[in-house]
């Protein structure tokens, strides 16, 4: 169900730390049918807290898992929302979930630096967030915090000013208490673990590592295109 492997990713991981309470939360879940949420949700019986902005995404995400025989004792909770960090936490609040959850996946397309930055009322043990790997490894970068951001609507080269470098969640991460142990093949979906969860087991890794790959490489070279856009620094 996910995007490329990360249901075996996160599979994997969870089978080290385990499945504590089985709870996910997905932000921007799409459809529902392509997502990190749904293998768990619907093989491995975790309760899912999942949200997006589109109303076609939340009636296509509704059907599905109601289509699901699997679903019928634990259904999602699937919930239209254009999520803020001004929102975010009683988002969450009202739907029952906060506390501890196995799993976070963030997957915006725009303010995920500061979503994540702003989230209070959930403590993820792990986390599986997309970042863009067209800004350089080097770079640690977002956007400017708007709440009606939307790239999508954008032409050409502009929809690629968005989202965050891989830098930059990794420095947020890191003052957050989690740290980098991996990504997918092509390096923009990441996976950070919290800290006190066997660090032997699943040692940080860099930057660099996560984007040694010919897909990020060949992104790079839209960098140039954008690299005067109005992108901000953090640390």
């Amino acid at each position: 169900y996910s995007q490329f492997e990360e249901d075996g990713i996160i599979l994997y991981i969870l089978s080290i730390i385990g499945m504590k309470n089985k709870k996910v939360v997905e932000i921007c879940c799409g459809t529902g049918s392509e997502s990190m949420a749904a293998n768990l949700i619907l093989n491995h019986g975790y309760h899912g807290y999942l949200f997006d902005g589109d109303q076609y995404n939340i009636e296509y995400a509704k059907r599905f898992f109601n289509s699901k025989k699997d679903c019928m004792v634990t259904p999602p909770l699937i919930r239209k929302a254009w999520i803020t960090r001004e929102n975010v936490n009683i988002l969450l609040e009202d739907a029952g979930v906060q506390g501890e959850v196995d799993l976070l996946s963030l997957d915006m397309d725009r303010n995920d630096y500061h979503i994540w930055e702003a989230i209070s009322s959930i403590q993820p043990r792990l986390c599986v967030f997309e970042t863009h790997n067209i800004i350089p490894s080097d770079k640690s970068l977002t956007i400017p915090y708007d709440p009606e951001f939307f790239c999508w609507d954008k032409n050409g080269i502009e929809q690629e000013f968005r989202s965050v470098s891989l830098l930059a969640m990794k420095k947020l991460s890191e003052n957050k208490g989690y740290r980098l142990i991996g990504g997918h093949r092509n390096g923009f979906n990441v996976f950070f673990l919290r800290n006190d969860l066997l660090p032997d087991y699943f040692p940080e890794v860099d930057v660099e590592h996560i984007h040694d790959n010919l897909w990020t490489q060949r992104q790079r070279e839209k960098w140039p295109h954008v690299k005067d856009m109005p992108w901000i620094e953090v640390s």
